[in-house]
C-alpha cells in the first residue's frame, strides 16, 4: 500500500478535498431554500433532477464501495499496482451521501410545491429504468467471480454517463425559455469551485506519487470534474451573458396547472415566477 511521499502535498490534498466537498455540499441549498421561499419549482427542469438522484446514488455505491471494503481494494491494487493510492477519499464518501440526501428533498419539494405544466419526461423515466436494469444484470454476471471491482466500476461508469447527460435538459431549457429565472446561480458557482478543487486535489497526489494512476484508475472522478465545470461554465453564460435579468412569461394558466400530474405524455410548458 502506497504512502504519501511529502507532508505539505498530503496537506494540500486533504485541504482541497474538503474543500471540493464544502462547494459541492453547499451547492444543493441555493436551489433547495429558492424552492422553498418560492412555494415553486417552476424554472427547475425536472429531468435534471431525476437524473441526477440516479447519478448521485451510484456515485455513492462506487465511492462506499472502494473506499471501505477491503476486498475491493485487494483488487484494486492487484490490477494497478500495491504501490498505487486507493483514488477515493472520505470527503468523496460523504460528499456521495450529502449529495444524495439534498436531491432527494429536491425531489420532494418537486412533488409537493407548484410546478405548472412541466413533468418529467418519459425519455427521463426510460433511462433511468434502462440503466437500474443494466446494473442488476452486472450484479448478478458479477457475483459468480466475484468481480467486485469490475462491478463498482460499473457504477462509476453510470454515474459518468448520468453527469454528461443530467445537464442537458436544464441547459435546454434555459435556452428554450431564454431565461434562467428560477436556476439557482448560486448553486453553479458552488458547483465550478467543487470541480476545480477535486480535479486539484488529483492532481496533487499525482505529482506526490510521480504517476497519473490515479486519472485513469478512478476516471469517475476526473470526468466528473471537467464536465462538471464543462456545463457550469455553459450555465454562467447563459445566466450573465445571454440572459442577464429575463425573466420567462407567466402562464395566465400556472395557478390552474400547477397541480398537474408529476408524469404524464403531453409536451411539457416551462411557465416561471419569481426568482430570488
Amino acid at each position: 500500500m502506497a504512502s504519501w511521499n511529502s507532508f505539505p502535498l498530503e496537506i494540500t490534498y486533504e485541504v482541497l478535498g474538503w474543500a471540493a466537498f464544502l462547494s459541492w455540499s453547499i451547492s444543493f441549498y441555493p436551489q433547495v431554500i429558492l424552492n422553498f421561499r418560492r412555494k415553486s419549482v417552476v424554472g427547475l427542469n425536472f429531468d435534471f433532477v431525476v437524473l441526477n438522484l440516479t447519478k448521485h446514488s451510484s456515485y455513492l455505491i462506487y465511492n462506499a464501495c472502494l473506499y471501505f471494503s477491503s476486498a475491493i481494494q485487494n483488487q484494486y491494487y492487484e490490477k494497478y499496482g500495491y504501490e498505487q493510492m486507493i483514488p477515493v477519499a472520505a470527503n468523496d464518501v460523504a460528499f456521495s451521501i450529502h449529495a444524495v440526501f439534498l436531491t432527494a428533498i429536491t425531489l420532494f419539494q418537486i412533488v409537493i410545491y407548484e410546478r405548472g405544466t412541466q413533468t418529467v419526461s418519459k425519455i427521463t423515466i426510460g433511462i433511468v429504468s434502462a440503466v437500474w436494469f443494466f446494473a442488476a444484470v452486472c450484479v448478478f454476471i458479477a457475483l459468480p467471480n466475484q468481480s467486485w471491482l469490475w462491478l463498482i466500476s460499473i457504477f462509476n461508469s453510470i454515474q459518468v454517463f448520468m453527469t454528461v447527460i443530467k445537464y442537458i435538459p436544464q441547459a435546454f431549457m434555459n435556452f428554450a425559455r431564454k431565461s434562467t429565472d428560477g436556476f439557482s446561480i448560486g448553486n453553479i458557482l458552488l458547483d465550478l469551485s467543487g470541480g476545480v478543487a477535486s480535479y486539484g486535489q488529483m492532481v496533487v497526489q499525482s505529482i506526490d506519487q510521480d504517476s497519473w494512476v490515479n486519472f485513469y484508475g478512478n476516471i469517475g472522478k476526473t470526468l466528473l470534474s471537467l464536465v462538471s465545470i464543462f456545463f457550469d461554465i455553459i450555465f454562467i453564460c447563459q445566466h450573465y451573458i445571454l440572459y442577464p435579468h429575463k425573466k420567462a412569461q407567466v402562464s395566465p394558466k400556472l395557478t390552474e396547472e400547477g397541480k398537474e400530474p408529476l408524469v404524464k405524455s403531453s409536451e411539457s410548458d416551462h411557465p416561471q415566477s419569481e426568482n430570488v
